[in-house]
């Protein structure tokens, strides 16, 4: 198993050239004993080391060959690539030496290209004068072509003149190009005075163009040849700029032309100021509806006429339907803009926003059948901005408001002259006084808020929310007009006549108000009446009330003088009276519908009572016996009776009669054991808890019995049992003064006490 020392010499050398052979071969002999050590474990496993040698052997053999065979191939593939680059080598040397000897050799010719320069330089002379020779026909033609073109222009024949122009334009442009690229440009000065005339050609081309553009939607009707012939020189003109600007060396003088651009812009100027350049529009509405009725019947006309012709008549990248679409909402929008500047009035407003915002998409103009579906509007956005609408309504809610204040100013006059006719006011069906006032003032209003339905749902917003204010303000004046005609009317009684029933007209006339506000909302889902509007309606019916009670009042102030007094108590024919007087109102008050009639009612019989109890307050008279405690107590008795009675036939309940205070008033005086007064007080007190000591120091003060210590205990039992009023509770002794009691004379260095 060991190895000698020869081969331990002979190997060194090798293993100091290649160390991973030693590496490989250590690792391959301990693999080697590891796998055999695993085998032989076993003696039984050594009977088959034969069997082991020889496959170990055969597989040595079959790696050795392999390995040889691949080295073999190497090395041919090496000697191969040396023989390769032998040859390589051979021929960059050969070719080295035949670029020497060229070299040389050019070298040698140097001079003689010299001698050659002189040649090339006569070669390019003969050129260019070669060229000139055959252009001179031309050149010398120049002005003999431009006078044909203009017989040709005069003519009206376009095409041919213009082949001419380009003929001699191309001429022109050839020879600056040659001059541009050979530096000569000093010389350009001179061909350009020479193609002079070329420039009033183009110009009077151009005008004549431009002529036919601007009457193009005539001719497409009429004679479409012109318009086309003209498209088609436009068309040649275009391309020559392309293709100039495609060669970006030289650009002729006068390019690009644009002249399609130039057609775009004729075409909007021409449309523009056909119709939009009006130096001032009429702001008065009907002649701006007929201004904007001519624009739309136009405009219509003239698409149409775009659309049905003039697309026939140039090319389809053209656009000319879109083009003039846009040209006509770009233009009305700034026309409209300008008409909006102008102070116009309520009715033009209106007309414009509904021709806006309605007429302008509708198929009777932009949405006509005919224009669609070329021309669709809707892709040029709005007409006038948003912004533009919301301050145009604003503006005519303006002027709406000023023209109702003024109508309703009107109106209010009108109103109150009636008042000094000689008849009374118009009855209803039920005999219900009343006049045309409200009728007349919610078909006005309504009639403003429906007509705005047709505009926007904002506008129609507006003029509602305006039309609750003008009523409101129109609500304020009538409350001042009622003001002043009573108190013209307390000057002198006699006018007008009929104050009264004009009175409960008007009341009516606030009720039918009252129940016709709701009406008005634009939406019948939403009836709700804004709290400023229904309170106002309140307070012009209570000033109404008021005004009627304040003639009642009239009519029952000399009567109620006379009350508490010795001449009242000595009969009942004052009251009488005041039943009379009473009546008659009532009568005059059932002209009102039943709400108010019950409230004139109510308020009549608290005026009544007020009274009654406001003469007792005076003490014009003291009782000085029993046997007089005894009438004037009777004597309340039967009034209050007699009242009571009368209220309750009109149809005021007993439990909403403020006359039970004087019932009250009555049983406290009537007491007969002063002793018990500051029960009967605690009572009273608690019954009219606005009842004040001076009140009860007024009444005891009439029973003329009341002694000092009496009076004090009620008094001082008043105090310790203050009263406090509850919500619902009614005053009545709030309302009434008692008289300040007379001081004693006294002397001018003296003091009072």
């Amino acid at each position: 198993m060991g190895t000698s020392a020869e081969d331990e010499q002979g190997a060194s050398p090798r293993e100091e050239e290649w160390p991973e052979v030693e590496k490989a071969e250590k690792l391959a002999r301990g693999a080697a004993l590891k796998w055999a050590s695993g085998v032989f474990y076993r003696p039984e496993n050594l009977e088959g080391l034969g069997h082991y040698r020889s496959r170990e052997t055969q597989r040595n053999s079959s790696i050795q060959s392999r390995l040889k065979s691949t080295v073999q191939s190497h090395l041919e593939g090496v000697s191969a690539g040396l023989e390769q680059l032998r040859s390589a080598v051979q021929e960059v040397q050969s070719v080295c030496q035949e670029l020497g000897a060229a070299r040389w050799a050019l070298l040698d010719c140097a001079d003689r290209f010299q001698e050659l320069q002189q040649m090339r330089a006569l070669m390019a002379e003969h050129v260019q004068l070669a060229s000139v020779v055959q252009v001179l026909p031309q050149l010398f033609s120049v002005q003999e072509v431009s006078s044909h073109t203009l017989q040709l222009l005069r003519g009206q024949h376009l095409l041919e003149a213009h082949a001419e122009i380009m003929m001699m334009e191309h001429l022109r442009d050839d020879i600056l190009s040659q001059l541009h690229l050979r530096g000569l440009s000093s010389a350009q000065a001179t061909v350009l005075s020479y193609f002079s005339g070329l420039q009033e050609l183009n110009e009077s081309l151009a005008k004549q163009l431009w002529g036919i553009v601007a009457s193009s939607l005539q001719l497409v009707r009429e004679d479409p040849v012109l318009f086309v012939t003209a498209v088609r020189i436009i068309e040649r003109e275009e391309k020559i700029d392309d293709t100039l600007l495609l060669d970006a060396t030289f650009l002729p003088p006068g390019r690009p032309k644009g002249w399609k651009q130039k057609f775009y812009h004729v075409l909007q100027e021409t449309i523009t100021g056909t119709h939009f350049h009006t130096t001032h529009v009429d702001a008065e509405g009907p002649r701006l509806s007929r201004h904007l009725e001519a624009l739309q019947r136009d405009i219509v006309s003239e698409l149409r006429v775009v659309k049905d012709l003039m697309v026939q008549c140039v090319p389809a990248h053209y656009n000319i339907l879109s083009v003039c679409a846009t040209t006509y909402h770009q233009a009305l929008a700034s026309h409209l803009q300008d008409i909006l500047r102008e102070d116009l009035d309520k009715q033009a407003l209106f007309h414009l926003l509904k021709w806006v915002l309605h007429v302008y998409h509708s198929s009777e103009m932009m949405g006509h059948p005919d224009l669609l579906p070329e021309v669709d509007v809707s892709s040029l956005g709005p007409l006038i901005s948003p912004e533009l609408v919301d301050q145009t309504e604003r503006r005519y809610v303006v002027k709406l408001k000023a023209s109702v204040l003024e109508w309703m100013q009107r109106t209010l006059k009108t109103e109150f002259e009636e008042w000094f006719w000689e008849k009374e006011p118009e009855t209803d069906h039920q005999g219900f006084f009343q006049s045309d006032l409200p009728i007349h003032v919610i078909e006005m209003l309504n009639s403003n808020i429906e007509v705005t339905s047709s505009i926007t749902d904002s506008l129609q917003q507006k003029v509602y929310n305006m039309a609750l204010e003008e009523l409101e303000a129109f609500l304020g004046r009538l409350r001042e007009a009622l003001v002043q005609r009573g108190k013209e009317h307390q000057q002198d009684r006699t006018i007008p006549k009929h104050y009264v029933p004009y009175l409960l007209a008007m009341l009516n006339n606030v009720l039918a108000l009252s129940s016709s506000v709701p009406t008005l909302h634009p939406n019948s889902a939403c009836r709700e009446v804004p709290a400023s509007l229904r309170a106002a309606l309140d307070r012009t019916q209570k000033k109404a009330c008021q005004l009627l009670l304040e003639e009642l009042l009239l009519d029952l102030q000399p009567l109620c003088v006379e009350l508490a007094s010795r001449k009242w108590l000595s009969g009942a024919q004052l009251v009488n009276n005041m039943c009379e007087v009473i009546d008659k109102y009532a009568r005059d008050f059932s002209r009102v519908k039943k709400p108010l009639f019950k409230l004139l009612l109510i308020e009549c019989e608290l005026l009544v009572a007020n009274q009654y109890l406001r003469a007792l307050m005076q003490k014009k008279m003291v009782c000085k016996s029993k046997e007089e405690r005894r009438q004037f107590c009777d004597r309340l008795l039967q009034d209050a009776t007699q009242l009571r009675e009368l209220f309750c036939s009109l149809g005021v309940d007993r439990s909403q009669q403020n006359l039970e205070a004087v019932f009250a008033v009555r049983e406290l005086l009537c007491l007969k054991d002063t002793a018990l007064l500051s029960l009967e007080v605690l009572g009273f007190v608690t019954k009219y808890p606005d009842v004040s000591d001076e009140h009860i120091s007024t009444l005891l003060d009439l029973r003329g019995d009341v002694s000092k210590e009496v009076r004090h205990l009620v008094l001082e039992m008043m105090a310790q049992h203050p009263q406090a009023l509850p919500e619902s509770y009614q005053p009545i002794f709030s309302t009434i003064l008692v008289p300040a009691p007379e001081l004693p004379f006294c002397l001018r260095k003296g003091k009072c006490a």
